[in-house]
C-alpha cells in the first residue's frame, strides 16, 4: 500500500534490526505494558508470526517506510487475532500501529490507519475492524477516532491493565 508520505509493505526476514530496535525502545512501550522486547530472537519470531499470516490470512502488520527519507518507521495494518483473547473475544481483525518516537505527532499512524482501514473494506471486504489501546494513550486513541473508529467500552486485560476498545463498521454493509 501506498499513501502520500508512507508506503507500507510486508515484513521480510531482513526487517529484523529495525524492528528489534523499535520494539526494544521502552519509550515505544510505555503505553504497551512497559515490556520491550529483550533479544533479536523475538523480532524474528514476531516477522515470521506475519509472514505465515500473510499466506494464510492475506494480511498482517506491515513495515512502514516513509518515501522522503525511505527509513523505516515503524509498522502498521490489520491483524487477524486468533492466537489470544482481547474483552473476551478472538478471531477478529484488529488495526494498529507502532512508531519510532522521532516519527510520532505527524500524522504518520492516522494516515497509515486510514490505508489499513480502506484495503480492510475495499480488498477484503471485512464487516467490521477493531482497535485496542491502553486506557492511558491518548495520542493512540485520538488516531483510531481519526481513522473513524468509535469509542466501545474499556476492560480489564491479563495482567490488570486497562485497555479501551474500539470499532468501526464497513460502510458499505
Amino acid at each position: 500500500m501506498e499513501t502520500e508520505r508512507l508506503v507500507l509493505r510486508e515484513f521480510s526476514e531482513n526487517d529484523v534490526d529495525v524492528l528489534f530496535k523499535l520494539d526494544s525502545n521502552p519509550i515505544v512501550h510505555r503505553s504497551l505494558g512497559n515490556n520491550p522486547v529483550q533479544k533479536r530472537s523475538e523480532s524474528k519470531k514476531y516477522i515470521k508470526d506475519c509472514i505465515d499470516k500473510y499466506e494464510e490470512y492475506g494480511i498482517c502488520r506491515l513495515a512502514v517506510i516513509e518515501k522522503k527519507s525511505k527509513a523505516f518507521i515503524g509498522w502498521s495494518g490489520l491483524r487477524f487475532i486468533n492466537d489470544y483473547s482481547f474483552n473476551g473475544k478472538t478471531n477478529f481483525y484488529d488495526v494498529g500501529y507502532r512508531l519510532m518516537p522521532e516519527y510520532w505527532n505527524n500524522g504518520f499512524a492516522t494516515e497509515a490507519g486510514k490505508a489499513s482501514i480502506d484495503f480492510g473494506f475495499n480488498t477484503l471486504n471485512l464487516d467490521v475492524i477493531y482497535g485496542i489501546t491502553e486506557q492511558s494513550n491518548i495520542a493512540s486513541a485520538r488516531a483510531l477516532l481519526k481513522i473513524g473508529l468509535k469509542y466501545i467500552e474499556n476492560f480489564k486485560h491479563k495482567n490488570d491493565s486497562i485497555l479501551n476498545w474500539y470499532s468501526i463498521k464497513n460502510p458499505k454493509l
